[in-house]
């Protein structure tokens, strides 16, 4: 699969998102993609995906079995998680019989099997992003694109992600993924492409899990009426903050994960400090 002088922008006058990318991705490769928030890494995972057509460019060669799992999965559609995977299981492909079989090892493989007919409206976030990771195994997709899909999940549905990424790609699958913790698959990316300004230049894997010096730190303040999740991304110090409020302080590597568990857990996110605004935070204890 190749994109040759791909670009994207939002409308006819708006800014380029991404412009003059060239790149080949392998086949049966693992391959991360890396940058800063906001510089163009959802937009570059759904130009591989099909979701979204370059502005100029061309993309070509996309296997016809391609899967694609969003950040946010929009969970309010009037169908139970099972059916829900048997019908896209149906648009990809598979007989009834059969989709339905795959649907109900995929929501047990990741944890959901008791929720199998539940609505979509009425699962939890957490629970709605393990069928939104189902429904891209149900076909065995040559190309596999993951656009922070871990977030939101707990420590057994990430690990099981884990080890269905591996298998596709020993399947001969290509998987792109995107996700802030440095330690996600490290070591077992095959290519590394990063992400600034517009361009995707090759890249390298990220190191370390520190969150590095008070520049990188990005504090949360946030209110739930309920205890903190465990397990939090990054393990963010934790402090009072004003008006019953609680400050989070972690890594910038860490944030956006950190946020998804938040948003999972029906937290509110009252504001997001940065830079040495997040240093002042200090003190608190490791969640």
């Amino acid at each position: 699969m190749r994109l040759e002088g791909a670009g994207r922008r939002h409308g006819p006058r708006g800014p380029w998102v991404l412009r003059g990318v060239d790149l080949a991705l392998p086949a049966a490769a693992l391959v991360r993609v890396t940058g800063a928030n906001g510089t163009g890494k959802s937009t570059l995972l759904r130009l591989l995906a099909g979701v979204d057509a370059p502005t100029e460019g061309r993309v070509t060669g996309r296997p016809a079995r391609t899967a694609y799992v969003p950040e946010r999965f929009p969970a309010a559609l009037p169908f139970t998680a099972l059916d829900y995977l048997v019908r896209l299981g149906r648009v990809q492909g598979l007989g009834p019989a059969e989709a339905r079989t795959r649907a109900g090892e995929w929501l047990e493989r990741f944890g959901a099997g008791e929720h199998a007919r539940t609505g979509l409206a009425a699962l939890s976030k957490g629970t709605a992003q393990k069928v939104a990771v189902a429904q891209a195994f149900l076909a065995g997709p040559a190309l596999l694109v993951l656009d922070e899909a871990w977030t939101g999940l707990d420590t057994g549905a990430r690990g099981a992600l884990d080890a269905a990424v591996r298998e596709r790609r020993a399947a001969g699958a290509t998987v792109v993924f995107v996700d802030h913790d440095p330690r996600r698959l490290r070591g077992e990316a095959d290519v590394v492409y990063g992400v600034a300004a517009g361009r995707v230049e090759p890249g390298r894997e990220p190191v370390g899990e520190d969150p590095g010096d008070p520049g990188d730190l990005v504090r949360v303040v946030a209110s739930g009426g309920r205890a903190l999740p465990g397990g939090l991304p990054g393990g963010p110090a934790v402090a009072a903050g004003p008006d019953g409020t609680t400050v989070l302080t972690v890594g910038a590597s860490h944030s956006d994960a950190l946020l998804g568990a938040l948003l999972a857990a029906s937290w509110h996110i009252h504001r997001l400090d940065t830079g040495a605004r997040a240093e002042t935070s200090g003190g608190g204890v490791r969640a």
